[in-house]
């Protein structure tokens, strides 16, 4: 049977029309299992010596969290107590940016989902399916849901579909699912489509997913093909038996187009939302419904509905309200006829409709994007399916016009494609918010009292929302900078507004403070929330309000972070070579200097370089540095360049004269402290890890490849140094841990084995992978970079099974943590380094 299904993939496999299955992507049978499995990081895992120096951590994260839980009844940012298993389940996410996410996964389970912003539901809702009925000569000869489950609900269904004769096939934003019904002479392919287009600023908003089944009949006679697509008023939460929700069928006709299905009305006391099912109806296409049935019985009068003539009742009228621990489903069912030897297609969506959102504090109501196009009276079911149904042929050929250079680019490696695309679900899938400004704000609502000089900050947020991101779904913060700091690559050049209204806000929360006290839970001391002239780690938590109370972190005072205003600098001027908004970087320029001077503090000697100061004040929040650093160094050196190339754009005299001074200042302290010979040491302290090789110390040479510096007049670190420290990586971090088959190691001792002084060392960060195999193209090492980003690809999707949830880390033991994460996103900076070696790179900015 295993022949059976890798007979289907080759056959589909680039197959002409709109069945063809790309060659590249991820591909799983739906019989598949996973061979390893592991586990998340429990305390045990933790090295003794972490162990200590965090007990008094321990001690008040138990009181913190026990207060958020059980007291304020609310998720904690970070939930130590309770990390996510690993579930090998998921494929791609349906629903654009910033409207919520239902995750589908790879054996067509809906198991993964995001609507109330910020916060998952991790649950397999097992009456939400799809069925197919067929009938030749006026009787049913096969009726099957397609689900390998045998669940113990709705047994009077024909569960059990053999996972042998399917196979999934994964390139975001859309992912094909492949049948062959057996003894049938029939192949169904379901193509999954959501709008996720590059450019686009609407589209890509729409809480909506389409389901385009393909049907091959390959028999003598004709056949008519129906396909129900049922679904749950609810996620499968408790809430769904609460009573009051109710369903209605509709139908909507708009420019000669019909569409017609059920709405589900899920009414809640916070944040309600209507679920819509529906298909199109064209010649040769009917439209049933069922408008509810019980999804925790048989299901038994549904089957039957179906099995007795390929459709469904159609009742009239509106379903009754549901009463207090009672549930409720609705089924909608597209019936075509195929010709024999020929093709036919039904089109099926799904649509949700979650308008206005609270946080968790409650204290103010935001409007989601999509509702600047369709609306935020809750009532944009009927429209938002009519228009998926009738614009997805519009989003593919956008989508294929976009992925069509890489994927027939034949010096790219197969894995890398699939990778490249497939992170971008996180995009989505990140708990996302893209909320509009309130109709009635003005200027002063979003600079806050010292944002004035910001011009563009409140145009640029009327015209394109704030957007955000959580760090992890386990690590609940929005916008996490030095994290974003890697991902941003994805998001300025696919959406680079986004990344500029990102921006914005990041700059206007510099500028302010906060002046609440806060105890931080590191070291038990109290201090203030958010300094001016410092950039915010995070721009605050679902659980709270986000935008209006930043800094959610609250382990570290991150205003002694090192890393943090360089990373603002580095990418404001990244940002505009990458779009050359001269405004943009106009309206910057000031608050880049401010973080610079605020940064200049930490060069305690006036040596021109930045030091450590002897605990986690960096992205590697567990991994003490002291003194120079090989990280935070080449960051600063790279932001006090970027300083001076600004300087010379924007024409300020005195500041290049500054920034020229330090930079020749402490690059020659940089050289001193910290070159051995052949890559640059952890850092200068001369403890257990100073000599430690870190796969990320080239840093700070990585953007400012990517920006078009880092060589000629603007040669920072020397160009031996920089190969001979990737080449060192290479052959230690990479080829030297588990034979070159899991990426870089972020540590490793000279002798050869991995750093294990903290969790942190030990570990492989996906994202700092793909950001060192990046670097390593700029340089022209280029098959070395693409061996080293394999590892990672081959380990995550195709041997863990932790598709479409790339975690921040894992180690050579079956342990891993935080699972689906910002920082892979980085992989984009790889495309930026491919493109600028082959000339498609921008143009260098010059003077305004």
């Amino acid at each position: 049977m295993a022949a059976a299904a890798a007979g289907l993939m080759e056959r589909f496999e680039g197959a002409a029309g709109g069945r063809a299955v790309p060659r590249c992507g991820w591909r799983v049978c739906l019989a598949h299992r996973f061979a390893e499995q592991r586990q998340p990081y429990r305390a045990r895992d933790v090295p003794a010596a972490d162990l200590r120096a965090h007990l008094g951590l321990g001690l008040r994260y138990v009181r913190w969290w026990y207060r958020k839980t059980h007291v304020e009844k609310k998720a904690p940012f970070i939930d130590l107590f309770n990390s996510l298993p690993l579930r090998q389940i998921y494929g791609c996410p349906l629903g654009g940016f910033g409207g919520g996410t239902i995750t589908r996964g790879w054996r067509g389970e809906f198991c993964r989902w995001q609507l109330n912003p910020g916060l998952y539901h991790y649950k397999t809702v097992i009456a939400d399916q799809f069925t197919v009925c067929l009938r030749r000569r006026g009787q049913t000869i096969y009726q099957q849901v397609l689900s390998v489950e045998r669940p113990n609900t709705l047994q009077g269904w024909n569960w059990g579909y053999c996972g042998h004769y399917a196979f999934y096939h994964a390139l975001y934003p859309r992912s094909w699912t492949v049948y062959q019904l057996p003894g049938q002479d029939v192949v169904l392919t379901c193509r999954q489509i959501t709008p996720i287009i590059p450019h686009d600023y609407q589209d890509t908003s729409l809480p909506v997913g389409v389901f385009v089944w393909e049907v091959e009949n390959e028999n003598d006679e004709d056949m008519d093909v129906s396909i129900m697509f049922t679904l749950r008023n609810g996620m499968g939460t408790k809430e769904d038996k609460r009573g009051g929700h109710w369903n209605e069928p509709f139908s909507m006709e708009k420019e000669g187009e019909r569409v017609s299905g059920v709405l589900l009305h899920h009414c809640i006391p916070v944040n309600p939302y209507t679920l819509a099912i529906s298909a199109r109806e064209k010649a040769g296409t009917g439209v049933t419904h069922i408008t509810a049935f019980n999804p925790a019985g048989t299901g038994q009068e549904v089957w039957q509905d179906l099995l007795s003539d390929g459709r469904l009742d159609s009742p009239a009228g509106k379903s009754s309200h549901t009463e207090k621990g009672e549930a409720t489903a609705a089924a909608v069912c597209a019936r075509c006829t195929v010709p024999a030897r020929g093709h036919g297609s039904v089109e099926l969506a799904l649509a949700w409709d979650m308008p206005c959102i609270q946080f968790g504090s409650k204290e103010k109501m935001h409007l989601r994007r999509y509702t600047r196009y369709f609306g935020s009276s809750g009532d944009a079911g009927p429209a938002l399916s009519h228009y998926a149904l009738t614009h997805y042929e519009q989003w593919e050929e956008k989508i294929e016009a976009w992925q069509k250079p890489i994927l027939e680019d034949s010096q790219l490696p197969p894995w890398y494609k699939s990778a490249l695309f497939n992170e971008l679900y996180f995009l989505a899938d990140g708990g996302t918010l893209w909320v509009e400004l309130p109709p009635e704000a003005c200027a002063e609502d979003v600079q806050g009292p010292r944002g004035a000089g910001l011009s563009q900050l409140f145009p640029v947020l009327q015209e394109y929302g704030r957007f955000a991101y959580l760090e992890g779904q386990e690590y609940r913060m929005y916008n996490t900078y030095d994290v974003h700091f890697y991902a941003s690559f994805a998001l300025v050049m696919l959406w680079p507004k986004l990344e500029i209204s990102l921006q914005y806000d990041i700059a206007a929360a510099v500028l302010n403070e906060d002046t609440q006290p806060r105890l931080y839970l590191m070291n038990g001391q109290t201090a203030q929330v958010k300094l001016k002239n410092v950039v915010p780690h995070d721009i605050g938590e679902p659980s709270d309000e986000p935008w209006q109370h930043v800094n959610a972190y609250l382990i570290h005072d991150t205003a002694s972070w090192k890393d943090l205003n360089l990373k603002f600098v580095l990418q404001v001027y990244r940002d505009y070579y990458l779009t050359h908004d001269s405004t943009y970087l106009r309206d910057m320029w000031p608050v880049c200097q401010a973080v610079m001077d605020s940064e200049l503090k930490f060069d305690t000697n006036n040596d021109g370089l930045i030091e450590n100061a002897g605990f986690a004040d960096q992205t590697y929040d567990a991994w003490v540095a002291t003194g120079a650093s090989a990280y935070c160094g080449s960051l600063w050196l790279a932001a006090v360049c970027m300083m001076c190339k600004m300087a010379e754009i924007l024409d300020d005299g005195g500041v290049l004269h500054k920034y020229s001074a330090i930079l020749q200042k402490g690059s020659e302290a940089f050289e001193r402290l910290l070159w051995n010979g052949k890559y640059y040491n952890y850092d200068s302290s001369k403890g257990i890890s100073s000599t430690s090789i870190m796969s990320d110390q080239c840093a700070g040479q990585w953007f400012l490849r990517a920006c078009g510096l880092g060589q000629g007049e603007f040669e920072v670190f020397p160009k031996s140094h920089v190969l001979s420290a990737l080449k060192t990586i290479f052959e230690m971090n990479v080829m030297g841990f588990s034979d070159g088959t899991m990426g870089a190691v972020n540590g490793m001792r000279p002798d050869g084995v991995p750093d294990t002084s903290s969790v942190q060392s030990n570990e492989v960060w996906v994202g700092v992978v793909y950001a060192l195999a990046a670097t390593m193209i700029q340089e022209g090492l280029v098959q070395e970079g693409f061996r080293t980003a394999e590892g990672c690809y081959r380990t995550v999707w195709e041997r863990l099974g932790m598709a479409f949830q790339t975690p921040e880390a894992y180690c050579q033991r079956k342990l891993f943590r935080s699972l689906a994460y910002m920082r892979p996103l980085s992989i984009w900076s790889m495309q930026l380094a491919l493109e600028s070696r082959a000339g498609r790179a921008p143009d260098s900015p010059t003077d305004e």
